[in-house]
């Protein structure tokens, strides 16, 4: 591993993003000693100490040395509020720094994809790459696998005030969930996440750092792609700047004989694109940039999952908000850690999870809770020193698109996210739906010896226009963004079913962006599945 590179590199494949994906395919990839694999990274090493501890989200993400700190634009739908868009800046990229939630989606998901002509991607056919990888705590079954790099574990502590929100959704008729990732995953359970005795299990720990060492693999940080190299219709390479300043960065060049695989994720992967000129004519004119290929869809159809937070304060219990601003509760937690890898320093962000219907319009869940027995401002804010809980809830398939564009040619330019959030009339009607939901949930029998009240957005806002606003000023991102280079054979799309860029030679995407629709649950999982599959195609081609 090198953070910086003395000479100018040629490799079989080009692998640029030492994120979910990158890490997958290095392994793959570099399997074959005869594959000579260059790996690069943006960012640095994954060794700061808050990586590894689960409950480190808080201090990894809005952190310059492990987040991009990216920002949206003026949202109308959140009622003018920009709002933080966490990416990984390290090795492992968003899967350092995520919820290490274990979800697959629901088998619609990939169904539909196959319906709009992208041929191999139906749930039949994706569910054996995910069970390639996986190395299940409850062993191997028809629909788990075990032994593969990517641990699925329980999660290593539990609280009554959740088991009893559990109950409550029974009590309304959202039964408990057995399995969230066979396909259907309606009901109410506790995450299983991606940990490895009480640590984070991230992409750079299952699939990079025990196969770092091979002779034809090289791995580059602190090193950037600035553009694509074409020759005709051909991606020949990759220019790069390598340091951690890129005012004094110094310029090289990356050869491919083979392929240049893009898995920066669905942020970067286009503006790298934009950048190399492939994109959209008019936009970039607007930036200056000699269009190198015309494709429109680079940077569009934005999709990303909107969370609304409720908080309720409660009676009778326990949450984290009263153990954070104690001393002996701090040093507890500390100690529970350090000694059994439990205890809420071992928490992922969310540790109860939950399908539902927010009305009967909808044939399978199209809304999924987080629950957290904790509650802030906003995610790395001090937690309130009050007892209570926060039911985050999202729409899964939202109408909603936005687009990421280039701000300026300048390397060091951070992008312009526009999300569109709460635009589209359906999602507006969903959030309005969800906020009610929520609320009969809470007013379950089993939950009055806690007697929650609600507390965000509060019981006096009870109008649908009310409870609409009110969703604009909680509503936050859930990190889930994709589809920026969507896989397809319409005139937006950038990728075909092989992954290959509609247009040019020896060039790929595999992340996030090529999901033409958004997945109904989080999207990491799918993001490893979907390097498996690539890797099979690129290796076979």
């Amino acid at each position: 591993m090198h953070d910086t590179l003395a000479t100018d590199y040629q490799a079989d494949y080009i692998i640029i993003g030492a994120g979910t994906a990158g890490c997958v395919l290095a392994n793959r990839l570099s399997k074959n000693p005869a594959n000579k694999v260059l790996l690069i990274e943006a960012g640095g090493k994954d060794n700061h100490p808050w990586i590894k501890i689960p409950i480190g989200y808080l201090f990894t993400m809005n952190n310059p040395k492990t987040d991009w700190c990216f920002k949206t634009q003026a949202e109308e739908g959140l009622n003018g509020r920009v709002l933080n868009y966490p990416r990984g800046k390290t090795l492992g990229g968003c899967s350092s720094i995520n919820g290490m939630i274990y979800m697959r989606g629901q088998s619609l998901d990939y169904d539909h994809w196959q319906s709009l002509g992208n041929d191999g991607w139906s749930w039949k056919d994706v569910l054996p790459y995910f069970k390639k990888s996986e190395d299940h705590w409850a062993g191997a079954s028809e629909f788990h696998g075990a032994g593969g790099e990517w641990r699925v574990e329980k999660q290593r502590l539990s609280w009554p005030i959740l088991d009893n929100v559990m109950q409550a959704a029974g009590e309304i008729g959202i039964a408990q969930s057995a399995d969230y990732n066979n396909g259907d995953n309606l009901g109410f359970c506790y995450f299983e996440v991606n940990q490895k005795k009480g640590r984070r299990w991230s992409a750079a720990d299952a699939f990079l750092h025990p196969i770092k060492s091979r002779k034809n693999l090289t791995i580059l940080t602190h090193t950037q792609a600035t553009r694509l190299q074409l020759s005709g219709k051909k991606v020949v390479g990759v220019h790069l700047l390598q340091g951690k300043n890129l005012q004094n960065a110094k310029p090289c060049f990356a050869s491919a004989s083979k392929e240049v695989i893009l898995t920066a994720g669905a942020v970067a992967s286009p503006m790298l694109l934009q950048r190399s000129g492939i994109a959209d004519k008019a936009l970039l004119d607007s930036l200056e940039i000699e269009q190198q290929h015309q494709l429109p869809g680079v940077g569009e159809n934005l999709q990303d999952h909107l969370q609304v937070r409720m908080v309720f304060k409660l009676e009778n219990t326990n949450t984290l908000n009263e153990l954070s601003h104690s001393l002996l509760g701090k040093a507890k937690m500390g100690l529970e850690y350090a000694f059994f890898r439990s205890g809420p320093l071992s928490m992922a962000p969310s540790q109860m999870g939950g399908f539902a219907k927010s009305s009967d319009k909808y044939s399978s869940s199209n809304i999924e809770y987080h629950i957290q027995p904790l509650s802030c401002d906003k995610l790395g804010d001090p937690l309130d020193k009050f007892p209570a809980i926060t039911a985050s809830v999202c729409n899964l398939r939202p109408k909603s698109v936005g687009h990421i564009h280039l701000s300026s040619k300048e390397i060091a330019a951070p992008p312009i996210i526009k999300a569109n959030y709460l635009s589209h009339p359906e999602d507006q009607q969903v959030a309005i739906d969800s906020l009610k939901l929520t609320r009969k949930i809470f007013q379950a029998q089993c939950l009055k010896g806690f007697n929650p009240q609600e507390y965000k957005p509060g019981a006096q806002i009870q109008s649908d226009e009310a409870l609409l606003k009110a969703a604009g000023d909680l509503g936050t991102t859930i990190f889930h963004p994709v589809g920026t280079c969507k896989m397809g054979s319409d005139v937006m799309a950038v990728v075909d079913n092989q992954l290959k860029i509609h247009g040019l030679e020896n060039v790929r995407v595999v992340d996030a962006s090529i999901m033409p629709s958004i997945v109904s649950g989080n999207t990491c999982s799918p993001v490893i599945m979907i390097a498996e599959k690539a890797a099979d195609m690129i290796l076979s081609s």
